[in-house]
């Protein structure tokens, strides 16, 4: 079973959308009696205005120390290499 098709202008129609829908987040923002609204319509403004945070990840050894890590080449026919 195939899905059809999506348009190819239904991109465009969809911004088309852009500046009304930024007037009616921020309407909601400032006016809403909900903080659960207001709080949804800044993120989602702050989002697109200035982009998602970006996430970080940070990795560490046994019981919080420093990360080590032990490389292995394995090269046919090559010598180990003079100390």
């Amino acid at each position: 079973m195939s899905r059809p098709k999506t348009p190819a202008d239904v991109g465009s129609l969809a911004r088309s959308y852009t500046t009304r829908s930024i007037e009616i987040l921020g309407g909601l923002q400032e006016t809403s009696p909900e903080d659960s609204v207001k709080v949804a319509a800044a993120r989602v403004l702050l989002d697109r205005g200035w982009g998602k945070p970006k996430e970080t990840t940070e990795f560490t050894g046994v019981n919080g120390g420093p990360l080590e890590f032990i490389v292995r080449t394995i090269m046919e026919g090559s010598k180990p290499p003079k100390k």
